[in-house]
């Protein structure tokens, strides 16, 4: 066994250990929590938590900042519908698709180095998008800003992970984490439409520019050193098959909306990233130094914590997506009347975001995770029964789906980043940043491509409730048998 596999699984083992010993329904980092999820940290590092948060927000808030502006661009550029999906999709498929390489460079060459260099190629790529006279300059540019923000996002939970050492303050900081992602999507529909109507699509990206800039100069002095994993190898034939692989499923499952399922655009890049992801796991398994270790996979709360994690995120953004066309195309609203729908969406979101930290404290992860997720279901549910009726008034068709979603999806964010990452050790802090940011980015994708068969916005809705429900009951069921 190599040395770098063999301090590894030492390591791990140690880690396991640990975690076995803690309570069941209350993982090691959030044992005795008593700090809000809603609340920063306080002391020395609230700032550095600050400033790690507002990025991460940053990174979501971009992937929607072009959902409610998106019918402006088409017609500015006399774009048909496959070029509005693939400019909207372009940001997330490289996202997505190179998440598990940030993670490996980020344990690699550490934490703080690692979230430089992608700021630098997310600030540039989103300094170029507003400057674009035309499609290829600003597909071009949301695909460089998904190649930064794979590098930021699990080199920022890396920094996290140094910046609170002690288990305890880590589940707190995790705990606030959790809802950050859903926070930023909010934020991003909210303020996109608000932009667009005050200027135009372009200064929606004033927001990452301004977010990478100050992260660039304050990190320094608010962020700690982090060291480069020595003796880590890159696994390069692992990143280049699960890049390969995940960018072109996923490129095939956008394109479900505007192809048949059995046409050749889908099926062709669909088919091709299938098969070099189970080449990526053959390989992977023979691999010194995998860059998905099988063994990160086999906890089961951890999946459970994944799936929950990209089924809350899928839920929101298929919210967001749906209702947005509906408001503008079906009932005539503007972007900034559509905006204004989703401002209840955001302040039951930062009221139940508040709720998470002492609720996981006290009740454990798992069932914070299980509560959440029946909560979101019930407001899934509501918008499929009335959501889309144009004679229901909003305060009675929309109105409780948008609170009660955000309330439950907030618990089961908080609750699922805290059951992802729980005893997961530094040296792999960087893996268990991409792969749960890979989860966050694929469940849209997967889930909405596979919903849209279903037929109609309702019937969407009402079986992502049902798969809502499903994961709560497992949740559930999983902790009676732990006890």
């Amino acid at each position: 066994m190599p040395a770098t596999k063999a301090a590894d699984t030492a390591a791990d083992t140690n880690t396991d250990t640990d975690t076995a010993r803690a309570p069941v329904n209350e993982p090691t980092g959030v044992t005795g929590a008593t700090q809000p999820a809603g609340a920063p940290p306080e002391g020395p590092t609230r700032g550095g938590f600050l400033l790690l948060g507002g990025v991460q927000m940053t990174l979501i808030f971009t992937l929607a900042a072009l959902a409610v502006p998106l019918p402006r661009i088409g017609a500015e550029f006399r774009l048909d519908r496959a070029d509005l999906i693939l400019l909207s999709a372009a940001y997330g498929l490289t996202f997505a698709g190179l998440l598990l390489l940030g993670g490996r460079l980020t344990d690699r060459f550490g934490g703080r180095r690692t979230l430089t260099a992608g700021l630098l190629v997310f600030g540039a790529a989103s300094a170029l998008a507003p400057l674009a006279p035309g499609y290829e300059a600003l597909l071009a540019a949301r695909f460089g800003q998904g190649v930064g923000a794979a590098l930021v996002a699990p080199a920022a939970m890396a920094v996290l992970r140094a910046l609170f050492p002690a288990p305890a303050a880590y589940g707190r900081a995790m705990a606030t984490w959790g809802g950050l992602s859903v926070l930023g999507a909010t934020a991003g529909n909210l303020l996109s439409g608000v932009i667009a109507a005050a200027s135009s699509w372009r200064g929606t990206f004033a927001v990452p520019v301004a977010v990478a800039l100050a992260a660039l100069l304050l990190a320094p002095r608010l962020l700690p050193a982090t060291p480069p994993g020595a003796g880590r190898a890159l696994d390069l034939p692992g990143a280049l098959l699960a890049t390969a692989g995940i960018t072109l499923a996923s490129f095939g499952l956008v394109l479900t909306d505007a192809h048949p399922w059995g046409s050749p655009p889908v099926l062709a890049p669909l088919l091709t990233g299938l098969a070099l992801l189970a080449a990526f796991a053959a390989v992977e398994r023979r691999t010194a130094d995998p860059l998905l270790p099988p063994d990160f996979l086999r906890d089961g709360r951890r999946l459970l914590g994944l799936a929950a994690i990209g089924l809350t995120a899928a839920g929101t953004a298929s919210v967001f997506i749906l209702l947005s066309l509906t408001l503008q195309e079906g009932r005539g609203w503007s972007a900034l009347l559509t905006s204004a729908a989703f401002v209840p969406f955001a302040v039951a979101l930062l009221g139940s975001g508040r709720l998470a930290g002492p609720l996981i404290g006290r009740y454990g992860s798992a069932r914070v995770t299980g509560a959440g997720l029946a909560t979101a279901a019930a407001g899934l549910g509501l918008l499929a029964a009335t959501g889309f009726d144009g004679s229901v008034p909003y305060a009675y068709g929309l109105l409780p789906g948008l609170l009660l979603l955000p309330a439950g999806g907030a618990l089961s964010f908080a609750g699922a980043a805290v059951l992802a990452t729980d005893g997961v050790p530094a040296h792999r802090a960087g893996l268990a940043g991409g792969v749960l940011n890979t989860a966050m980015e694929l469940g849209p994708t997967v889930l909405f491509a596979a919903l849209l068969t279903l037929g109609g916005d309702a019937v969407s809705l009402a079986a992502s409730a049902a798969l809502f429900a499903a994961l709560a009951v497992a949740l559930a069921t999983t902790t009676i048998r732990t006890k």
